[in-house]
């Protein structure tokens, strides 16, 4: 047992399995007390079971920490609430949230219903405002915590999961929300863009050229979680890890900006915008090219 989280409660949604268990047991490992939530539904969001993160519960105490199971479902209000209510019950406090839980149904956008829509943004979006808000009340009083999301390089959009990366890229602004709003409270937020061998990158359609363990992104979970980051007053940041790569998002800011005198008209801004404001590049389309190529000669496109 280490200590980097010693003394500190922790709460773990989607802790069942993949990232998510990896999480709760490297912070169990690291001194901390956790709160395992797994609604124990398939990726495509099938019926739930609470016996994954019992499963998760029973490591954590066999290896000597301690740990207790929630297996509400953090898309609901009360269900987020429970999680904060089950770790000051069990444990007295919450000094860290970290929502992993996530489900995929994938659909080209043209093709995809309200029935695939809604849940994959109430388990990613709404799953992780439910816990931030109930944590945040707690932590705000407190005097400190640490709010983490998980997020993914697929905010910047994708062909077939136009829910998950609606939500995902919703996540971002939820976190750097949380990180202003909650600054003076002494709480911190940040995400997590994972790359990692999990369930749902066994779906991903090519070869990943970076990409690691869930115990890689838990040890960075784990850091942000410690004082060690509080200490650098880390917040309101976008991480990836992808193996041997740790990178940081940049922050949303305007590019390049154009000023003309007297009103705008369409025909004025056809002659105005590409030359002098221009467009920001969009690497993604260029990698939709090359898989396009790839799959032409019967190749496994790489990304």
């Amino acid at each position: 047992m280490g200590n980097f989280l010693a003394g500190k409660v922790v709460a773990v949604t989607g802790a069942g399995r993949g990232i998510g268990r990896a999480v709760a047991l490297a912070a169990a490992a690291e001194g901390a007390r956790v709160v395992v939530n797994d609604y124990g539904v398939s990726i495509e969001g099938g019926e739930p079971a609470s016996e994954v993160a019992e499963s998760v519960v029973k490591e954590i105490v066999a290896a000597g920490g301690e740990a207790v199971a929630v297996a509400d479902d953090i898309a609901t209000m009360e269900g987020g609430q429970r999680i904060v209510d089950t770790a000051l019950a069990e444990f007295g406090r919450i000094d860290g949230v970290v929502c992993v839980a996530g489900i995929l149904r994938e659909r080209m956008l043209f093709n995809m219903s309200e029935e695939e829509w809604d849940p994959v943004v109430a388990t990613h979006l709404k799953g992780t405002f439910t816990v931030f808000r109930a944590a945040s009340a707690v932590m705000r009083k407190q005097g400190g915590g640490t709010l983490i999301g998980f997020t993914s390089g697929n905010h910047q959009g994708s062909v077939a999961q136009a829910n998950y990366s609606a939500a995902k890229g919703g996540i971002i602004s939820l976190v750097r929300s949380a990180a202003l709003g909650l600054h003076k409270y002494g709480v911190t937020a940040n995400a997590v863009a994972p790359v990692a061998r999990t369930r749902m990158s066994a779906n991903v359609p090519m070869e990943l050229k970076e990409i690691g363990e869930p115990e890689d992104v838990a040890a960075l979970v784990v850091y942000l979680l410690s004082e060690r980051a509080r200490e650098e007053q880390i917040t309101g940041q976008v991480y990836t890890i992808a193996g041997p790569k740790i990178a940081v998002w940049a922050q949303p800011r305007e590019l390049r900006a154009g000023y003309a005198e007297g009103p705008w008209t369409p025909e004025r801004i056809a002659d105005f915008l590409p030359g002098t404001v221009g467009t920001d590049p969009m690497p993604m389309l260029e990698q939709l090219r090359a898989m396009a190529e790839a799959a032409a000669k019967k190749e496994r496109p790489n990304a």
